[in-house]
């Protein structure tokens, strides 16, 4: 179709247009229904009409433009053929590079793959859902408009519990259950035998062990789907950094888990698992000495562990900057940052963990003790699914990461709580 014979449809369509519309009008309130049903009738056959070629019209005027792309002014006929003949070529290139981007990922696409998938792709309808172009929070922002190229994460802290230089880290390459055999024969002592005579064997000092199980609890950031078009026109790679924030998140989701996870069909969290070493007098409130008894209610053979420390939130961390003993020292006591030596509580490091619990009623805000005896299973590395063709009539990739862990407090006397009052 050429232009002249476009401009003529066009003219059609603005006719069948003002037809209807008289159509429609002489319909009036007194006409009977069944005339004004035939009248409708005829309105809504000019208007599919109308509908119909306009279709036409929009997919020649389309291909009249691509067509007009590729062939200089003043082309022959000739020349106007072998466009459309390079033209048919590049949508047949579109939709190979594309099934090959959807079937394995954008970043397999070589530069020229990439340039035909961002030219030469068909109209498709707006994305209604999750990460999008159109949508500055959804990823918008990351599309180039002349700005930084540096993505300004939100940052919370959420650590210790996922740091192997804190907590015992045990890292396995399969999530089979692992039993780990414990005792405890600290209750038990030699006695003096008198000359010549028997060793007491009543059975009264047999060894008791115990059992610890650890097991491999999944655990997932939920589906995050992309539109191709944020892959493609973003300025960063896209892929890496969802990665990263889901590495992120998992760790966020881990630290919580394994801090006040509750043992049942989920990690036995440090803070549910530790022994009541004090109970405070208050409920929202520590006392200097409380915090002084509750470091002593923890065997000297844990606190000379290079893994003993303090453990609590931000908001009690000031609480406790502000206590003095009874000589009106701080129990706080500032590191030196120059020779990499952190701050201290009462002599012993400590950490801040926003999971820890804050002050309250029956509340364990507090933690103290070895937890070098607290084990996190860790079932190889934190894996990241991505989704090719599940979405792909939508053109998007789904992204998915998964991480398979546990935690268990080997000895409840190795890390003791704090524990306010009750109400």
């Amino acid at each position: 179709m050429t232009l002249a014979e476009i401009k003529k449809q066009r003219e059609r369509m603005g006719e069948l247009a003002t037809e209807a519309r008289n159509v429609l009008d002489t319909i009036t309130p007194e006409m009977d229904s069944s005339a004004s049903a035939e009248i409708e009738g005829r309105f809504d056959q000019m208007m599919s009409d109308h509908d119909a070629l306009q279709s036409r019209v929009e997919r020649e005027e389309r291909l009249l433009a691509i067509e007009q792309r590729g062939m200089p002014t003043g082309a022959s006929d000739e020349e106007a053929e072998e466009s459309r003949g390079e033209d048919r070529q590049k949508v047949a290139d579109y939709r190979e590079v594309f099934s090959k981007a959807v079937r394995f990922g954008v970043g397999t696409l070589s530069g020229a793959e990439s340039e035909v998938l961002r030219n030469n792709r068909a109209d498709l309808p707006a994305e209604l859902r999750a990460q999008s172009v159109g949508t500055d929070s959804a990823g918008g922002y990351t599309v180039p408009e002349g700005f930084s190229y540096e993505i300004d994460k939100a940052l919370a802290m959420w650590g210790p519990m996922w740091d192997a230089t804190i907590v015992r880290e045990l890292v396995t390459s399969t999530g089979n259950r692992l039993p780990w055999p414990t005792v405890d024969d600290t209750a038990k002592t030699g006695a003096i035998k008198a000359e010549n005579a028997a060793a007491t064997d009543d059975g009264g000092s047999d060894v008791v062990f115990g059992e610890k199980q650890l097991d491999a609890y999944v655990y997932d950031t939920e589906v995050v789907r992309i539109p191709m078009e944020l892959l493609q026109d973003s300025a960063f790679d896209m892929e890496s950094t969802l990665t990263e924030l889901f590495g992120e998140r998992l760790g966020r989701t881990a630290n919580t888990a394994l801090t006040t996870g509750t043992g049942s069909s989920q990690p036995n969290g440090i803070a549910t698992a530790a022994g009541t070493g004090v109970t405070a007098a208050g409920t929202a409130a520590i006392t200097s000495d409380e915090i002084i008894d509750l470091l002593h209610s923890v065997d000297p053979a844990y606190r000379m562990s290079p893994r003993c420390r303090f453990m609590f939130n931000d908001t009690t961390c000031a609480t406790i900057r502000k206590l003095k003993d009874g000589d009106g020292n701080y129990l706080w006591q500032m590191g030196d940052i120059r020779n990499g030596e952190p701050a201290t509580i009462l002599g012993h490091a400590y950490s801040i963990n926003q999971a820890m619990a804050d002050l309250g009623a029956s509340a364990k805000p507090i933690i103290f003790g070895d937890f070098g005896r607290y084990v996190v299973r860790k079932v190889r590395d934190f894996s990241v699914l991505t989704l090719r063709e599940r979405y792909a009539e939508n053109f998007q990739v789904g992204m998915i990461g998964f991480k398979r862990f546990d935690g268990e407090l080997l000895n409840a006397s190795a890390v003791k709580a704090l524990v306010n009052a009750e109400s």
